[in-house]
């Protein structure tokens, strides 16, 4: 039996056809002899109705039918009489595949909150509010897909057991066995990044990029930390900081172009019920110059806004949220690239800059979200790097495969991550990264 969408089915040009389609009943209701399937099945926001009439067998299965049941159901399209659908299903026959108990299933077709939901995080998907931001994140996927494959970048797969801390944070999960032994011979990590290991892939295939969970060990439990996370990460050797600037650009207005192209009704779910304007301010982002910022021009419009803000800023500090928010949304009213950091709060990897005091480190800045994206021009001249591996205090021989890179054939590279759940607040105006991930990772709480 051959099973049709019914995403598919709704944009149908015309009345007539046969469709068998399966989905769950968001609601039934009976009316003048007649029962009426609110039914859906995750394609679309939008549900089929489906119509039972006395006349088919099917029709007693009707006060069997509730919220959650699974049916699938054949008939023939037709026009709808009713207002807000065209189209609606004439029900030849349907099978209920599986019950769902009205007394105790616990999504019903009523508002939930969202903390509510997060603690059914195996059946929240059946809202139309969590099937619309886990659509938006596979559209997501895809458009950073599309966007690299289109310039012939090479999709690559980075380890997610690592000897090497990125970062240089130390916030990393131990991997042991239950022996508490060392399988790998010595101590062993979750990564917290893959960059490391692209940029050795990218100095000899020029351009990759890694899509793929990292994961920090913070024990933090705001709305913006998650213990396990999606990253994006290119690479791309010859590149230098003003490459890695364009690039980051580029790509920001690739995805919200393919986004606004191919998932429109969704995002206009998330504004309606979500954020106000929010396709606007896509729309404006994708047809914006970003503006570039040094972090001195930075920080020197910080002091001077008279601003009171909750975290004084000064030359030397890291840019908080509150900072990034008042530059793109009252400075410039648009997104910013602040650029060269000073290299006292920026990892080892990041290209010193001729001054000594501040690296090739670049944050792209989104209104409302703050950076969504932090990358640099890599170090590639072997003495400086040494120098500032032993700077931080870390072991050069764990970095002897990184380092060999700069022996033979050292070139000019850069990079940046984004996080794609960070990303996804941003698009569909959650305020709670817990709730654009499907199974959240956080201190104290790893269900399923």
């Amino acid at each position: 039996m051959q099973r049709s969408k019914i995403k598919k089915i709704l944009e149908c040009e015309q009345a007539g056809g046969q469709f068998t389609v399966s989905g769950w009943v968001r609601s039934v209701r009976q009316s003048q002899n007649l029962a009426f399937i609110d039914l859906v099945d995750g394609s679309s926001g939008a549900g089929l109705q489906v119509v039972l009439e006395p006349s088919i067998k099917a029709y007693a299965l009707a006060d069997s039918l509730h919220t959650g049941s699974a049916v699938t159901a054949r008939g023939t399209l037709v026009e709808s009489p009713a207002k807000g659908q065209r189209f609606e299903l004439k029900a030849e026959d349907l099978v209920l595949v599986g019950e769902a108990d009205p007394e105790t299933f616990p999504i019903q077709k009523k508002k939930h909150t969202l903390e509510f939901l997060r603690q059914k995080a195996h059946l929240r998907v059946r809202t139309n509010t969590f099937a619309s931001v886990f659509r938006l994140r596979s559209y997501l996927s895809h458009a950073i897909h599309e966007f690299f494959r289109g310039r012939g970048f090479f999709y690559i797969h980075t380890p997610i057991i690592t000897a090497s801390d990125c970062e240089g944070a130390g916030e990393m999960f131990h991997i042991t066995t239950a022996d508490k032994k060392h399988f790998f011979g010595r101590p062993a990590y979750l990564t917290v990044s893959g960059q490391l290991e692209a940029e050795l892939l990218a100095l000899g295939l020029s351009e990759v990029y890694t899509f793929g969970p990292t994961f920090r060990a913070e024990n933090s439990n705001t709305p913006r930390h998650l213990a396990e996370f999606w990253m994006v990460e290119p690479e791309m050797a010859f590149y230098d900081l003003q490459d890695n600037m364009d690039l980051a650009e580029d790509f920001i207005k690739g995805i919200l172009e393919y986004l606004l192209a191919h998932d429109r009704e969704d995002l206009e779910f998330m504004e309606r019920w979500y954020q106000p304007g929010l396709l606007g301010q896509l729309e404006s982002i994708a047809a914006s110059e970003f503006v570039r910022l040094s972090y001195d021009e930075a920080v020197k419009l910080l002091e001077a806004s008279g601003k009171s803000f909750e975290f004084p800023c000064s030359w030397g500090h890291d840019l908080q949220t509150e900072h990034e928010r008042y530059l793109t949304e009252e400075k410039v009213r648009g997104p910013v690239i602040i650029h060269d950091y000073p290299a006292a709060i920026k990892p080892f990897y990041m290209r010193l800059n001729d001054d000594g005091r501040t690296v090739g480190a670049m944050d792209v800045l989104l209104p409302r979200i703050g950076e969504i994206i932090g990358g640099s021009q890599r170090e590639e001249r072997l003495d400086v790097l040494e120098r500032r591996i032993r700077k931080l205090g870390l072991d050069e021989k764990n970095y002897w495969w990184y380092l060999d890179t700069r022996r033979f054939g050292t070139a000019p590279h850069s990079g940046f991550g984004l996080g794609l759940e960070r990303t996804l607040l941003f698009l569909s105006g959650m305020a709670n990264i817990r709730d654009v991930i499907p199974f959240p990772r956080t201190p104290g709480s790893a269900e399923f």
